[in-house]
């Protein structure tokens, strides 16, 4: 396995500085033993009366589902470790575990819905817009993109192999509309938009600003539907987040240019701003730009951080579905950071440089990442090979800015 011998290669084995008790999300007190309030109830709450041993010989964080796990093991340098014993259980949880509530997600332009399992874990939702052979039409613009369902698949995976695990996990997982979604839940405003086709298979489309009507329902095979269940963050009422615009935004209009498309010195006034201007925030921004121009995504407008943690930790990538819509074509303008300011870091160019070899090519690692996915073949080939194409000019942008 390609994918095993570049985990156990030595730049991915750098150890993370020693954590201590400030730089964990959560605190949990190892004699506590969590269990549910009742049965109504989607609270974990601590019993204090817990042994340190249960009668079972398991310590307490034993008793944890491995969603609640996953919370806890969250640091001020790493969503997740790199040989996390969790991620193949997380990861099957997301893709089989019971789903017993499905309502919609509020706000954003498109239809996400939450979905529980019994264990009270939650993953969030995006059904299958398109076919994985379809390109984004080169007329549209970025903000009318469709999300894709694979796109946030891949991108969980693509996260890992560059080594910045800053993508909750992510499962492809195939829906029953009827089950799963029409007849157990108990959102209203939902419950009201599904309908019958022409051919006689389940439709809905729920309330939304951008593609919620008719004319862009989902629609079931008759009632069967792909989509990406991601693993929901802690709860912001628990572990607050911080929300960053991005300097490198774009205008989000059809005709107007952003200041950074028009100054090309714009890198200067960046590094003079807070956060950017100490420690290694920039730097992070740029790793996070290497995999937006990988998979193509240019809907990088905000990133969050863990408030706990202040300037001092990794950025969230999150909402990933904008990425792998066109294989076809380039766009060099998302790794403006990495050309205006040319700054990388070490280690981030290092791996760069070993997956663009033959031993560790990033395509091939790729591709068999995904192949254990539920849904495999989650890219199509094209979409892999312009992976490699996009690595090369990513290493020419930095040996450009050494050169100079």
């Amino acid at each position: 396995s390609k994918l095993e011998a570049l985990f156990e290669h030595p730049l991915y084995n750098i150890p993370i500085p020693a954590v201590t008790e400030k730089d964990k999300l959560f605190v949990v007190n190892p004699m506590e033993k969590f269990s549910l309030r009742s049965s109504r109830s989607d609270e974990w709450v601590s019993s204090s009366k817990a042994e340190t041993l249960l009668p079972t010989g398991k310590t307490a964080y034993d008793t944890y589902p491995t969603w609640l796990k996953f919370h806890v093991g969250i640091n001020r340098y790493e969503l997740y470790p790199r040989q996390d014993p969790l991620m193949p259980t997380l990861l099957r949880d997301l893709a089989t575990q019971r789903i017993v509530s499905s309502v919609q997600k509020s706000g954003g332009t498109q239809l996400k819905l939450i979905m529980t399992f019994p264990n009270y874990g939650q993953a969030l939702f995006k059904p299958m817009k398109q076919t994985r052979d379809q390109e984004t039409p080169i007329d549209f613009f970025y903000f009318s993109d469709f999300e894709r369902h694979n796109a946030e698949i891949a991108a969980f995976h693509l996260d890992r192999i560059l080594d910045f695990r800053r993508i909750p996990p992510v499962s492809g997982r195939l829906v029953n509309i009827t089950k799963e979604i029409r007849d157990i839940t108990t959102d209203k405003k939902l419950a009201k938009t599904f309908f019958i086709s022409p051919a006689g298979n389940i439709c809905f489309y729920g309330e939304c600003s951008y593609y919620c009507s008719t004319e862009h329902a989902l629609c079931g095979k008759p009632d069967r539907l792909e989509g990406s269940m991601a693993t929901l963050l802690p709860d912001k009422t628990l572990a607050k987040r911080r929300s960053w615009r991005s300097p490198w935004r774009r205008s989000y209009h059809k005709s107007k240019k952003a200041e950074w498309e028009l100054n090309p010195n714009y890198c200067a006034q960046v590094r003079e701003t807070p956060p950017y201007d100490r420690g290694h925030r920039l730097l992070d921004l740029i790793d996070m730009t290497i995999l937006d121009f990988l998979m193509g995504n240019m809907d990088r407008h905000h990133y969050e951080t863990f408030e706990k943690f202040g300037n001092d930790t990794f950025l969230l990538h999150l909402d990933n579905g904008r990425g792998f819509g066109t294989h076809s074509r380039d766009e060099l303008s998302i790794l403006a950071p990495l050309r205006q300011c040319c700054s990388i870091k070490k280690s981030t160019y290092l791996r760069l440089q070993l997956l663009a070899t033959p031993s560790y090519r990033l395509s091939d690692l790729l591709r068999e990442a995904l192949a254990t996915d539920p849904l495999a073949p989650i890219l199509a080939e094209p979409h892999l090979w312009a992976l490699d194409r996009r690595l090369g000019k990513v290493l020419a942008a930095v040996g450009h800015c050494l050169a100079g």
